[in-house]
């Protein structure tokens, strides 16, 4: 996504691209425990390289004007396997009001409505919370990676392999219910 893409707005999520005032934002998010837990080893450098200057992959989770978190998307070039790959993470502040499905779902509507038939995500095994917030977006358990993340200390943990796909969503998946 660059800057020359529409954001994506929906309820309560605007996904948008990159800015350079997104930083701090990010390193502050990434430096909370229950998030860094996931997304391992993130430095302001690393912010700046990974998410900032890679408008191409990132896309920013806004939420009431504030950078609630991000994800990459990362579409597959062979056109013979239409396949987008993401990953996201969000604030804890912003957890439990189901932002990150309304990101991932506006996201998997665009992809699909640019020609990607499947979509995938890879958490960690052991990230149960989150597991169950995809299945209930629709994602199906594909299997398991075996030693798939390098964790803190070297040791290697599982991944749960989940997919989502057009013909299970032709217009991409329904944005979560707001009250």
């Amino acid at each position: 996504m660059s800057d020359a893409v529409l954001p994506l707005v929906g309820p309560l999520v605007t996904l948008r691209a990159p800015r350079q005032s997104d930083r701090e934002p990010l390193v502050a998010i990434l430096d909370e425990p229950e998030v860094s837990l996931w997304w391992v080893g993130y430095t302001p450098e690393r912010v700046q390289s990974e998410f900032i200057d890679a408008p191409d992959v990132t896309r920013i989770i806004e939420v009431e004007g504030q950078t609630a978190g991000a994800m990459f998307v990362l579409r597959g070039d062979d056109p013979e396997y239409p396949t987008t790959v993401m990953h996201i993470f969000i604030g804890t502040r912003f957890r439990g009001r189901r932002i990150g499905e309304e990101a991932l779902a506006l996201a998997i509507r665009a992809e699909f409505a640019d020609g990607i038939s499947r979509v995938t995500l890879d958490p960690n095994i052991n990230n149960e919370g989150v597991i169950r917030s995809y299945e209930r977006l629709g994602f199906k358990r594909i299997g398991v990676l075996r030693d798939y993340q390098v964790r803190p200390g070297g040791a290697l943990e599982d991944a749960v392999f989940l997919d989502l796909t057009r013909s299970d969503f032709p217009g991409g998946p329904p944005l979560p219910p707001r009250g």
